[in-house]
């Protein structure tokens, strides 16, 4: 006899959806998407090609799932933004392709009419993270167990953040940084550097994850350069921004012109500026 509590019921062409999910029926399920049992995806919701939604899980608002996505039990995604300034307006969570998300992970909707929380593809957000409002995730990040991601915070690709911390709303994590776990994350992590601490503090390049992420092998990258450069920026005894002009007016790659290109934004009257070196 077929246990009835474990059967799935295909009442979307393609799908697989438990008798104990919830389904909304103007959420659209595209073909291979399982829906486990107590999950609940309500309207405007659209799950792609081969995704799977865990037992518990809650998918809701304007939200968009692409393919092969992973979401393990009790995830919640889109539901309202924690801030104090929504008034209910109709804002989306768009999320990419071949991204994990594991127990017990949060993704809120953005606060104003047409905003956006924004994730990239082939990410994994490891057990009780959180992504708040308005924050932009790129690609190949991966966000150790229980991240505090405040709003409008922006990762850029190939990130590793360690676990147990918060960053700070509007800070900018820059491409191939990696965070220690238990830093205190309240101003911008450069591309490529280390930081770790209590304030948090940068300790030099991320010479181990440069090597494992395969820029060694193009040509067009010189870790020297790069290496030249950072200690211009952050170990000559003069400010940021002049040491910044001078970096600009001389020899630069593609790897040091993207970290001259952030450390430039950084400093800006909008954003919180960079991290500290350790000292």
């Amino acid at each position: 006899m077929e246990n009835k509590n474990t059967e799935f019921k295909s009442s979307f062409s393609g799908t697989k959806v438990h008798p104990n999910a919830f389904v909304d029926p103007s959420a659209e399920l595209h073909d291979g998407v399982i829906i486990s049992q107590g999950a609940i995806v309500g309207p405007d919701v659209i799950i792609g090609k081969g995704s799977k939604i865990g037992p518990n899980a809650v998918i809701t608002g304007r939200t968009q799932i692409g393919f092969n996505n992973k979401v393990f039990p009790n995830v919640f995604i889109g539901l309202d933004p924690q801030d104090l300034k929504y008034k209910g307006a109709l804002t989306e969570v768009i999320i990419g392709d071949n991204n994990t998300f594991r127990e017990c992970v949060t993704i809120n909707k953005a606060t104003d009419e047409g905003e956006k929380t924004i994730i990239g593809n082939n990410n994994l957000l490891m057990a009780y993270t959180h992504i708040g409002h308005n924050c932009e995730l790129g690609n190949g990040i991966v966000l150790s167990n229980s991240v505090q991601v405040a709003g409008h915070v922006k990762i850029e690709d190939k990130a590793i953040i360690g676990g147990c911390l918060g960053i700070h709303q509007f800070v900018h994590i820059g491409y191939l940084a990696m965070i220690g776990g238990m830093t205190r994350v309240d101003r911008d992590v450069p591309p490529f550097c280390l930081a770790e601490g209590h304030p948090g503090r940068l300790r030099g390049l991320n010479k181990i994850g440069i090597k494992r992420s395969g820029l060694m092998e193009n040509k067009d990258f010189d870790l020297r350069l790069l290496q030249s450069t950072w200690n211009l920026l952050f170990k000559s005894d003069n400010v940021l921004s002049y040491s910044l002009d001078i970096a600009l007016k001389g020899k630069l790659d593609l790897s040091s012109t993207k970290l001259c290109d952030f450390l430039k934004d950084s400093i800006s009257k909008k954003r919180r500026g960079p991290m500290p070196l350790m000292n």
